[in-house]
């Protein structure tokens, strides 16, 4: 079955593919900020036992499901069941899924846009056509519109061409081409004046904020989310992976390089900031908060390289396409979810289910575009804060309580057969049945409360 729906053709792909969903503009700009807004050091801490305890082992429930049914989640969820209650709630689970990503899919389309038109500002800037490009860095509902048309026709162009001609090949390609632009960016903002004091924040403990409530529920929010997990799309990855593979391994690949690109987008954000605070632009509200996100990527940084003349052209240039690149591999992610549900319970043929669903994501994008003001936050609210988590938890609860103990050794046997042996099968099988739920459930309650 594998085998006619598609696979991955190497390792490397895979990890490539499944690192690129991972690594999104949330790891690029959200894990830093966090950590700049809970403590710097403390949060990294905190951060790295908790991706390694959390993130990998539910990582790996959304793994052995999809290499185990080789299908789509609903199909996936539902071959695992026990019985017809947990059949249906399995196939709920699953449509669930694909429509909170869908949803993502739908308002990371426009910030992705965003990035889009940064990038392109900043080269005709460099071409001296500034000034005719002015309206590419305004927030105006024509600029919204084309760029988040423009950024959901590459998606639907990868995704249209499968899983090697499009996902692994294009992944291939563009998360080396991230890892060594970040590393070249993080290299020369380290060089500029204010960027050792954003490192002494970032890489220094606070020891006496390790164990703060709210610091250890934030990190455990970022630890959790920077891993794409809860909507299916690492089961669906999980799913076009080759039986002889070892699970354990090649998602301890996939976390690794998630996280240490999160870190690293921290040395090159954090010292950023305060190189922008050394140049005289306020990074720091009159109540002494960070400021947000948005505020921070879109007029902040911006504001930095400005002060950087030509140099800060480029360096504007290679830091919004690094994160249009960053989006680019999430999103592919994002949408092969409902097209590989579309092909496999409904029989559409491929090129058909992409581009109707990318029109329906394009067309609620356009949405909340004419919407913004009321839409747009509440969208990534009802997705991020309220249904990621829920939808991971019944994930964790469908592995470690529905799905049998021998199903799941037989699965990791098939890439390792001395797998019963490992310390991974004496740890994972509980942990993900007890302390997993626990603790996405803890997340999804302090989201509620929040």
């Amino acid at each position: 079955m594998a085998a006619t729906r598609g696979e991955f053709s190497s390792r490397f792909g895979f990890i490539m593919a499944a690192a690129g969903s991972a690594v999104g503009l949330g790891n690029i700009w959200g894990f830093p900020t966090q950590a700049a807004s809970n403590g710097g050091g403390a949060f990294l801490l905190v951060y790295l036992v908790l991706a390694f305890c959390l993130a990998y082992p539910a990582l790996m429930a959304e793994l052995i499901i999809g290499r185990h049914a080789h299908s789509n989640a609903v199909q996936a969820l539902q071959l695992i069941s026990r019985g017809p209650i947990s059949k249906f709630i399995g196939g709920a689970t699953g449509i669930a899924g694909l429509i909170v990503a869908s949803f993502i899919l739908s308002f990371y389309a426009i910030v992705s846009g965003w990035m889009m038109a940064f990038c392109i500002n900043a080269a005709l800037t460099f071409l001296d056509m500034g000034e005719s490009a002015a309206w590419l860095v305004e927030f105006s509902l024509t600029r919204n519109l084309i760029f988040m048309c423009l950024f959901m026709l590459m998606t639907i162009g990868i995704i249209s061409q499968g899983v090697q001609g499009g996902i692994e090949r294009w992944s291939g390609r563009l998360m080396p081409m991230l890892i060594i632009m970040l590393v070249i960016l993080v290299m020369y903002v380290l060089t500029l004046e204010g960027a050792m004091e954003g490192l002494k924040v970032y890489l220094l403990p606070d020891f006496g904020r390790v164990m703060s409530p709210s610091l250890i529920i934030a990190a455990l929010g970022s630890a959790f989310f920077s891993l794409s997990l809860g909507v299916g799309t690492m089961l669906i990855y999980g799913s076009y992976l080759k039986d002889e593979e070892n699970l354990p391994l090649v998602g301890g690949y996939v976390t690794l390089v998630d996280i240490g690109i999160a870190v690293m987008a921290g040395f090159l954000i954090i010292p950023a900031m305060y190189v922008a605070q050394h140049n005289g632009i306020q990074i720091f509200n009159e109540a002494g908060a960070l400021i947000s996100e948005d505020t921070l990527i879109f007029t902040v940084l911006p504001n930095l390289f400005n002060t950087m003349g030509t140099t800060g052209l480029l360096v504007s240039f290679a830091f919004f396409f690094l994160m249009t690149i960053a989006a680019v591999t999430s999103s592919i992610s994002m949408l092969e979810v409902p097209v590989a549900y579309t092909i496999e319970n409904h029989g559409a043929e491929r090129q058909k289910a992409v581009w109707i669903i990318g029109g329906v994501i394009t067309a609620i994008s356009a949405t909340i575009i004419f919407n913004f003001e009321m839409l747009f936050g509440l969208v990534i609210e009802l997705t991020t804060r309220y249904s990621q988590p829920l939808l991971a938890l019944l994930l964790c609860v469908f592995v470690g309580w529905i799905w049998n103990r021998e199903g799941l050794l037989q699965e990791l046997k098939k890439g390792n057969k001395d797998v019963e042996s490992t310390f991974f099968w004496k740890i994972w099988p509980w942990y993900v049945r007890l302390v997993c739920p626990l603790i996405i459930g803890v997340i999804f309650v302090n989201s509620l409360w929040g």
